[in-house]
């Protein structure tokens, strides 16, 4: 009987090892290794054709939020070329800042409203922060798309965060606030006592509510989350420099001579000197002239008298004085509040250059021109927070004092005392000159806080408690130790965990931290559309 001839093995890599060529193609299955490949090579020819032709609406991971979904068949928009393999996979490429900064970024801005960069400088103006940083990530890695329409793509889950920074959430191993846990104390500059005011308060207005004496000075926000600055015309001009405020007597004489003493409005007036258009308004019966002494009465806040004669003396003190004496308060303020100290010196020259306008000499009229351009640049810097302002420049000098005998130095110093002993009451007065007063009332510096969120859960007392207002109102005497401008009046952060902590309020990150601290900027809408056309 024959028999069927065995098929013959074939033989299987380099060493020619026998196997059957069933083993690696089964008949059986053979139909079915066809049909995957034909599967896949149309699946992959479809995400082709959907990425070119129909903007990748196939392989996309999900819908678009809706501040994006007019992109959803746009995919090239915000993703890089995709490769074969993205392809293959199902992706569509690298997404880019340089993408999102096409519609996020104003025009030619290299650091921007939205930058990375922002997040080192923060608003503490310190330009040490804006450096590269290795842990610098992405748009995309926090703000994560094709999540649905609904999608807030803003709100940043923690565990973003926690790639970076090695605490938890906030209810779980926050550090304490910094303005509390370095044992700061706020640069009020200002000789201030809450009982005695909310006192007077009080009894002005008839009133029972203490917070509602707080919200007299207090004065929130249209939106309510923070408070306007204090004001000397809202807050304290109906009890402080009355009418019958008055300096002493003091001595007639040019500022620089061996005998010092104050100018008198007809020397300021005939002086003309640039900053000095409000002598030819003033009122001359404010003035009282017995032999060689003057008075003023009655006095204004930042009364111009006052501080020109002040700005004389520290001339004599501090002839090298510079930029500083543009200013009518100390420069010494931290590194956020640069640029008013530059705002206030720019309207001090503005100033300056309206009352040598009406001058024709060409020599006066040149010194105009070069003065407008210096103002035109310090006031772009000013427009762009990136660029960094040199605190020296206003300083300069202080430290250098004119070289005095002690008995001339003595006797200026006095005259520096009697002319503010009427300001001293509220302002402290070194190297004659005032201290800044510090009018934000914000401590929390990388943080944001909503207090109309919070007011309707908890009283000011309940949180702000540090200074003992109620026990001056009950008849107490409050020391200076209990009660001064500089005390933090803030809680601890144990106190605002008490809600938020898991399973209670919102303790995420996002919640208080804005990673985008110059996004106020949005409004300025010129900036947006040519850069050069909002210079001023």
């Amino acid at each position: 009987m024959a028999t069927k001839p065995r098929a013959r093995k074939g033989t299987f890599g380099d060493a020619a090892l026998p196997v059957a060529g069933a083993y690696l193609t089964p008949r059986r299955r053979r139909g079915l290794v066809w049909l995957g490949l034909a599967l896949g090579g149309a699946l992959l020819a479809w995400a082709v054709l959907d990425f070119f032709a129909f903007g990748g609406g196939f392989v996309s991971g999900g819908p678009l939020s809706s501040g994006h979904a007019m992109l959803q068949n746009d995919c090239a928009a915000c993703h890089s070329t995709p490769s074969a393999g993205d392809l293959a996979l199902g992706g569509t490429g690298e997404v880019t800042d340089a993408n999102c900064g096409t519609c996020h970024e104003r025009l030619g801005d290299e650091l921007g409203v939205y930058s990375f960069a922002s997040h080192y400088l923060y608003r503490s103006g310190d330009f040490q922060r804006l450096v590269p940083s290795e842990h610098e990530m992405p748009c995309s890695a926090c703000h994560v798309e094709h999540q649905g329409r609904q999608a807030v793509i803003t709100q940043v889950a923690d565990a973003r965060c926690q790639t970076c920074h090695t605490f938890g959430s906030f209810g779980d191993g926050h550090p304490q606030f910094d303005v509390l846990a370095e044992g700061r104390t706020d640069r009020a500059g200002l000789h201030f006592a809450h009982g005695q005011h909310v006192k007077e308060v009080m009894e002005r207005q008839a009133l029972v509510d203490l917070e509602v004496a707080c919200l007299h000075c207090h004065q929130p926000e249209a939106d309510g989350r923070q408070f306007q600055p204090i004001s000397f015309d809202r807050h304290c001009d109906a009890c402080h420099l009355t009418a019958t405020e008055t300096t002493p007597r003091l001595p007639v004489g040019p500022a620089g001579a061996a005998e010092p003493g104050v100018a008198t409005l007809a020397q300021i007036r005939d002086g003309g000197a640039p900053g000095t258009d409000w002598a030819l308004f003033a009122n001359p019966r404010e003035f009282r002239e017995v032999g060689d002494l003057v008075s003023k009465s009655p006095l204004h806040h930042r009364d111009p008298w006052v501080m020109e004669n002040l700005r004389r003396l520290r001339r004599v003190l501090y002839p090298n004085a510079g930029l500083a004496d543009l200013l009518d308060a100390s420069a010494e303020v931290p590194a956020e509040q640069l640029p008013d100290l530059y705002r206030e010196m720019v309207a001090t020259l503005e100033a300056y250059v309206r009352g040598l306008r009406s001058d024709p000499s060409p020599a006066v009229q040149d010194e105009i021109a070069n003065l407008e351009e210096i103002l035109r640049q310090v006031r772009r810097a000013l427009d762009d927070p990136y660029t960094p302002l040199d605190e020296t420049e206003l300083l300069l000098g202080l430290e250098r004092p004119a070289d005095l005998d002690p008995d001339q130095r003595a006797e200026i110093e006095s005259l520096v005392a009697d002319l503010t002993s009427v300001c001293a009451t509220c302002h402290p007065v070194e190297r004659a000159t005032f201290a800044r007063v510090d009018t934000d009332l914000r401590e929390l510096r990388r943080a944001e806080f909503d207090h109309r969120a919070h007011v309707v859960q908890r009283r000011c007392l309940d949180c702000h408690g540090e200074i003992p207002v109620t026990a001056a109102l009950e008849g107490g005497t409050l020391t200076e130790a209990q009660d001064h401008s500089g005390i933090h009046n803030l809680p601890a952060i144990e106190s605002c965990q008490s809600c938020h902590a898991p399973k209670l309020a919102n303790d995420s990150c996002v919640t208080c931290h804005q990673f985008h601290p110059d996004d106020g900027r949005r409004s300025q809408l010129l900036l947006y559309l040519d850069p050069e056309e909002a210079t001023p």
